[in-house]
């Protein structure tokens, strides 16, 4: 891949820079974007991220023995995932395994909080541009320790404070309730990534790509869509 300089890496030069690289080809959407790789909708993508969630809840999944028969292939070459998902970084939250997804599926982001901060955009945006994925789900979880954090507001060491600028727009009106903020904050990130993002605005609009939130309960296994 050609280097891209300091003015390339700009939210309009990273898909630009990148077709001028050769990873990007042309789709009709405009410059820098990918023919999709999925022939899934949107709609269609989502659906099929909760009826695995359905099949994982009700300790019915199928993806192992598929993910096996993927590593023994070795198909190292490339990816085609059919969705995208922002995921807190808890590690009670293995996406894969809750939506019963194979490698090579989904196309996975993850940050304390699920929150969107111009690196987590420029990925989703990868995403769409370069993987042609139909969906992306923001996906919070319950009893969230970044979100807690931050309604709570209470010092904390190093650096984990600098979440509490991205969380705090969506949950400083939920007084407290770290459920409702939970909830607050997936819709307030799924609608910064829906609308700030010039490239997946576009692809939502021409493309049919859907941009949703969900919450997974960490007790019953289960995302709900909010």
């Amino acid at each position: 891949m050609t280097k891209m300089s300091r003015s390339q890496l700009t939210r309009r030069g990273f898909v630009t820079g990148l077709a001028a690289a050769g990873v990007v080809g042309g789709s009709g959407m405009g410059v820098g974007f990918a023919q999709a790789t999925s022939s899934m909708t949107g709609e269609a993508a989502i659906r099929e991220l909760m009826a695995g969630n359905e099949r994982f809840a009700a300790g019915k999944i199928t993806s192992f023995a598929e993910d096996l028969e993927i590593l023994k292939a070795k198909t190292v070459a490339k990816q085609e995932p059919f969705a995208a998902v922002l995921s807190c970084a808890d590690s009670r939250v293995p996406v894969e395994i809750i939506f019963d997804e194979s490698i090579g599926k989904i196309f996975v982001g993850r940050v304390a909080g699920n929150i969107v901060t111009p690196e987590i955009m420029g990925s989703m945006e990868y995403g769409v541009a370069v993987l042609g994925v139909k969906a992306i789900l923001v996906l919070g979880h319950t009893n969230c320790g970044a979100v807690s954090a931050a309604v709570a507001g209470k010092e904390v060491p190093g650096q984990i404070s600098v979440l509490y600028q991205h969380l705090m727009p969506g949950v400083r009106d939920t007084h407290g309730d770290v459920a409702a903020a939970v909830k607050a904050n997936v819709a307030f990130q799924t609608r910064l990534l829906r609308e700030s993002s010039t490239v997946i605005a576009k692809a939502v609009k021409e493309q049919g790509v859907k941009v949703v939130g969900g919450v997974y309960d960490l007790g019953t296994g289960r995302v709900t869509l909010v």
